[in-house]
């Protein structure tokens, strides 16, 4: 994710609806429509404080106000590792990050001091993502910011802040999800920091979140949030396999493997039952009838949740705790729909990801990055 979060799905929280990781608001994050390289810091500052006083509600300065927070409580690792009072279990947990960053590095990601500080931050998160459709559909509603414009999500360190908005949206008709999320990019402008949620996830999911972010911090495109998304799903999931295995680490590597597999069929029902409501709405008018056939949609595809021959979670639990309302549903193809295509890119690569990121920054720089990266329309800039 960006300066908002990490999104309804695996990287993110277990509890929406159940898939990726990255989504919400990268509100006050900002930059340039693309960019792949870093940009000063003050700039972000003054934008943040100057659209901030015009904001109703003072949204953007709660954002500025949390993330100054997060900022300051940042202790540096290499301070922590040296400090001999520092838990045994903490100082794994940070050595593995530092692991990771390497790796991100060697990749051909930029990882500049992002995650070279820790922050204890209590709770299960850091952001709370508000997701919201309208009526009919199950299109995420989009939030305008500066800079980075339409994002169909938006965050809030304060859960009950993210609660009211919640409450709000839902006097308007909306239907609405809030997603739990660890962690989130501010897209290079601060050195992010590794935060105690994080650490809470499985090392294998911890390196793929810290992988997914830096690939928001490398590359940027405004108002393409799902190319942004799906490229550091993508990216994040595919070289947390790769971390495990150029480490020899083989066992990891393939347990790592059949975790993003099992994803991906998870993904694919919950796709598929995405399209399935949506074509529902365009067919049908609003009413009892439309009502009874989106529950028996909803049905069908927790029954095929719980089909799944998964080994490394439960099928049934799975099933059991999905949330399928709209909102949830809404950032499911935002993550997820083009992991194939960008699978078979990266095949075309000769499966080197240095090669394929080498790609995603050429392709960023065009008009349709989307299109470009995978050759499907003009990649003139």
């Amino acid at each position: 994710m960006s300066l908002a979060t990490d999104s309804p799905s695996r990287s993110s929280s277990p509890t929406a609806p159940i898939s990726k990781a990255s989504a919400a608001a990268r509100s006050a994050s900002a930059r340039s429509p693309a960019f792949t390289t870093k940009h000063t810091k003050p700039l972000l500052i003054a934008l943040v404080a100057a659209t901030s006083l015009a904001t109703t509600g003072c949204y953007l300065t709660h954002l500025a106000s949390g993330q100054w927070q997060l900022l300051r409580a940042r202790e540096a690792i290499a301070d922590l590792l040296a400090d001999p009072e520092t838990s045994a279990e903490l100082r794994s947990s940070l050595s593995f990050v530092e692991r990771t960053r390497a790796y991100a590095s060697e990749i051909g990601l930029d990882v500049d001091g992002q995650y070279t500080s820790y922050v204890g931050w209590p709770g299960d998160r850091v952001i709370t993502s508000v997701v919201a459709t309208r009526p009919g559909t199950v299109d995420a509603e989009p939030f305008w910011f500066p800079i980075v414009g339409s994002v169909p999500y938006k965050g809030y360190f304060d859960p009950d802040r993210a609660h009211r908005e919640a409450e709000r949206l839902r006097g308007k008709g909306r239907d609405v999800c809030l997603v739990p999320v660890r962690a989130y990019s501010t897209l290079g402008w601060f050195d992010d920091p590794v935060t105690k949620p994080m650490l809470e996830m499985s090392r294998g999911r911890l390196a793929e979140i810290l992988l997914h972010e830096l690939v928001h911090s490398t590359v940027f495109v405004a108002d393409q949030t799902d190319f942004n998304e799906g490229v550091a799903t993508f990216v994040g999931e595919e070289a947390s396999v790769r971390f495990y295995a150029d480490a020899g680490e083989t066992g990891a590597a393939a347990r790592r493997r059949r975790e993003v597999n099992e994803g991906r069929s998870i993904d694919a029902v919950l796709l598929a039952f995405r399209h399935d409501v949506a074509r529902l709405y365009a067919e049908t008018e609003p009413g009892s009838a439309r009502t009874a056939s989106r529950a028996q949609l909803e049905a069908s595809a927790r029954r095929a949740l719980v089909e799944l021959p998964l080994t490394t979670r439960d099928p049934a639990s799975l099933a059991e705790r999905a949330r399928l309302n709209d909102a949830c549903l809404a950032l499911v193809a935002t993550y997820t729909a083009d992991l194939p295509a960008y699978a078979a890119r990266l095949k075309a690569e000769g499966g080197q990801l240095t090669r394929f990121l080498a790609e995603l920054r050429r392709a960023a720089g065009t008009p349709d990055p989307r299109s470009a990266l995978l050759g499907t329309g003009t990649s003139d800039p």
